[in-house]
């Protein structure tokens, strides 16, 4: 039994909680609430209410514009439809999440709404993933490790020139050309990539710099591809680090770092391990190494970024690794990276289940490195 009542409000590209709740992928905004006793509906337009009858885990569903009429007045506005229904459900005061819109929120307060916000996440199961959710975050995975398949048999086939620019298909192989194909590819395997990291050279010092232009021999290429599912709309994720041709000296060390690095994580990473500590020590443990993470001639040199976040409906959500314990059967990235101007950067991120001994490796996907 719920000791509060609950409002969610937004599309489901926006507020990720709703699908959560609902089961559906709504583009326009609705409304979702549960009562103090449990009971949970949705409120929908006419463009949605007969799929959402069908489809959506929630005990009823409501039509928007039946809403309006039982109000006997023409187009009332919406926060006073919205705190009517409430009402009329035993509901005068209610839980929202941080990122509500403040808009709404400020009408349902004068229609007589009580609203209290709660801090992240707003539903705390979204922590620990079921079994459906792993298979969907695996089959998101497989999505990602297809398009990663594509890059590597693209790279395997294209030519190396003489100014080290590559050519395939006709003519030089870019980063856009390659995200493309990528992206294609996951596609096909009924996934939607976006945002797709193809950056080579200069560009993998920047962990989030998509790349652009041709793509260079013997330097650092990050392919960090992540897709959602079109059906389940769940996430994967996964990041390699890859050369055409052969690879410098200090850059074939930093690879080894990672790699490395990324081992050392993977062994301490079980349900309740303190992730800011791995964390911290990790950064520390690539300092011995001769990579202290600072900020040299105005651009940080290092590892500065996390090691790695929560995984399912958002691409990047709760819980981060960095947290004091981590949580029985969440998802996780690890996905340490060095990035060292003048010699490149590189990322290497798997993404693993939480145990109580340990923690389980869900994406397959080998690390070839150097592509002759």
């Amino acid at each position: 039994m719920a000791r509060h009542a609950r409002l969610l409000v937004g599309n489901t590209d926006r507020v990720p909680d709703l699908t959560y709740a609902t089961g559906l992928f709504v583009p326009d905004d609705f409304a979702w609430f549960q009562t103090p006793s449990g009971k949970t509906f949705s409120l929908l337009g006419p463009l949605e209410i007969d799929r959402a009858r069908r489809t959506a885990t929630v005990d009823c569903c409501l039509d928007l514009s039946s809403e309006e009429k039982r109000m006997g007045r023409s187009k009332p506005p919406y926060a006073r439809i919205l705190a009517n229904v409430l009402i009329r459900h035993g509901i005068r005061s209610a839980q929202i999440p941080c990122t509500f819109p403040i808009g709404l929120a400020q009408s349902l307060k004068q229609s007589g709404m009580k609203l209290q916000t709660v801090a992240e996440p707003f539903f705390p199961k979204r922590l620990q993933k079921s079994s459906p959710e792993i298979r969907h975050i695996t089959q998101s995975l497989r999505a990602a490790e297809a398009g990663l398949a594509r890059a590597v048999e693209i790279l395997q086939r294209a030519k190396i020139r003489r100014n080290h620019t590559l050519l395939w298909s006709g003519s030089a192989l870019t980063s856009e050309r390659l995200r493309t194909e990528m992206e294609i590819t996951c596609l096909r395997h009924g996934a939607l990539a976006r945002d797709t990291i193809v950056s080579g050279g200069h560009h993998a010092c920047d962990p989030h710099e998509r790349g652009s232009g041709p793509l260079r021999a013997h330097q650092a290429i990050i392919l960090d591809i992540f897709p959602r599912n079109i059906k389940t709309g769940y996430f994967g994720d996964i990041t390699r680090t890859l050369v055409k041709g052969r690879a410098p000296e200090p850059l074939r060390r930093l690879h080894h770092t990672v790699a490395l690095g990324q081992k050392r994580v993977v062994k301490q990473t079980r349900a309740r391990a303190n992730g800011e500590k791995i964390q911290s020590e990790l950064r520390e443990w690539f300092h011995q190494q001769g990579y202290p993470t600072e900020i040299r001639k105005g651009r940080w040199s290092g590892f500065f970024h996390g090691v790695g976040h929560g995984l399912g409906l958002e691409i990047h959500e709760a819980p981060r690794f960095a947290t004091r314990s981590l949580p029985l059967n969440s998802v996780l990235t690890v996905e340490p990276g060095l990035y060292v101007p003048g010699i490149g950067g590189v990322r290497i991120e798997d993404v693993f289940l939480i145990q109580k001994g340990g923690s389980r490796r869900l994406s397959r996907f080998p690390d070839p490195w150097e592509i002759r």
